[in-house]
């Protein structure tokens, strides 16, 4: 499942980087994507996983730029 989310307060590409490359490590991620141009993050993932995977990358997210929000 691919799913696109809008990131409010996202600061710096280099935080960008940083939460991409995290997110890529977390089990059932296939791909991610997060662009610090247009504020807006793509996670492609486990179907049957997404949620809990999703709750993974909130707190990776947080860890990296703890102003950033994912708005779901």
């Amino acid at each position: 499942m691919k799913k696109k989310f809008k990131l409010e307060d996202l600061d710096c590409a280099n935080c960008a980087a940083k939460m991409e490359e995290a997110i890529k490590k977390i089990p059932g991620v296939n791909d991610a994507n997060v662009s610090f141009m247009t504020q807006k993050m793509t996670v492609d993932a486990e179907d049957d996983k997404f949620d809990d995977i999703m709750k993974e990358v909130v707190s990776v997210c947080a860890k990296v730029e703890p102003d950033c929000k994912i708005l779901m």
